[in-house]
């Protein structure tokens, strides 16, 4: 492990402290966040929020995109447009943030935890459809309902962990079989693609984070994509307190959420995206360092997984067990390199652990060896 200490220590150019993840601010982000000052549109109104959300729908080849003050609000409107109500159930992974089960217990649903693949780390089709057909049957509604709790089953939210895309196709067509709405969380996986189609765009909608820790950010922010042009008016009018466009009248007409990215954000947010190919493209290189570094040890490197692009967001280190994975990260931590283990299974949260679960094996062994590695973008590698 000292090894690693030194090779990661040269890789930053430095014997102090090294974070985990940190932004990089190379381009124009003092030039544009100076403008917004200047220009006094600082809040939820203003020219960047309007071209960040432009930048975002290209770039992932969304046909719109809404612009949120996190990832966390992105996923609760769209939880509620895709009609997720009171005891409703929606399906999700037990290996992920805690943001995602958050947003869904915010609708009054409940999350159903499934496992995840090992090749992907994100929900397994095959797991899914094994649930369904074991639990799940199509009401006289057209619905799908858990025959032992009789709710509806009315969502789905995979998770592409770490920026590594999941099966997502196979999920889309058993979501499509059952009836029930696909919501990607690609909070983590901007710039990733699976089978050359950028995450966040397979389903109803999907949603993009812009926390400090992210490939880019703005701060605090996320986004919300979508192809139906009702669904993203219906978005952009939920996040702005449901206020009815007028010069001077404050009319609203929709119980509605204060969820729009300030433009101070955005501008931020049109600075960081210019560069995104850059850190991607360096991210990728220092994933080649550590694999290669790695080879001959007994730590493996999580690779992309087949037919995917993966922006490698966090860098992510597989130990033997769960004593090897305690030991690294005390070493590491102790000897200043930031490391993290991989989120504790959310139907392990006490506010989860009634919740209904899958077999969750794969999402066990994920949690009993993963550690987060530094991760932080290297100008020249």
């Amino acid at each position: 492990m000292e090894d690693f200490i030194k090779y990661v220590q040269e890789l930053y150019g430095t014997t102090d402290f090294i974070p985990m993840h940190e932004p990089r601010f190379w381009g124009n982000e003092k030039k544009y966040v100076a403008d917004c000052i200047e220009s006094t549109f600082v809040s939820s109104v203003g020219k960047y929020v309007n071209k960040f959300e432009e930048l975002c729908a290209e770039y992932t080849g969304a046909k719109y995109a809404i612009a949120t003050v996190n990832g966390t609000a992105a996923l609760h409107v769209s939880l509620i447009l895709s009609g997720v109500q009171n005891n409703d159930e929606v399906i999700t992974q037990p290996l992920t943030f805690i943001a995602t089960a958050n947003a869904i217990s915010y609708c009054n649903a409940h999350p159903v935890f499934i496992d995840v693949d090992k090749e992907t780390m994100g929900l397994s089709p095959a797991k899914l459809d094994e649930f369904l057909s074991k639990n799940a049957q199509i009401g006289k509604d057209g619905f799908c309902y858990n025959k032992i709790t009789k709710n509806r089953i009315k969502a789905c939210v995979p998770m592409h962990t770490f920026g590594h895309p999941l099966k997502i196709d196979e999920v889309q067509e058993i979501c499509k079989k059952w009836n029930i709405e696909l919501i990607e969380d690609a909070a983590e996986s901007l710039g990733s693609k699976y089978k050359g189609k950028h995450t966040g765009i397979y389903g109803k909608f999907g949603i993009l984070s812009f926390n400090g820790n992210k490939t880019i950010t703005t701060g605090g922010g996320g986004m919300i994509l979508t192809n139906n042009v009702d669904l993203a008016k219906a978005a952009k009018h939920i996040t702005t307190t449901g206020k009815i466009p007028h010069k001077w009248e404050y009319v609203h007409d929709v119980r509605a959420f204060n969820y729009r990215m300030p433009n101070l954000n955005a501008a931020l947010g049109c600075a960081q995206i210019e560069q995104l190919d850059f850190f991607i493209a360096q991210k990728r290189k220092l994933f080649d360092k550590y694999q290669t570094f790695f080879r001959n040890t007994d730590i493996e490197i999580f690779e992309e997984p087949k037919d995917s692009f993966a922006n490698y967001w966090l860098q992510v280190a597989i130990l033997k067990n769960r004593k090897e994975r305690d030991n690294f990260l005390e070493f590491t931590n102790a000897n200043g390199i930031m490391t993290r283990p991989i989120w504790q299974l959310l139907n392990k949260s006490k506010m989860y652990k009634k919740n209904v679960c899958g077999d969750l094996t794969n999402a066990q062994w994920f949690e009993d060896r993963v550690v987060n590695i530094s991760s932080s973008v290297i100008k020249k590698l």
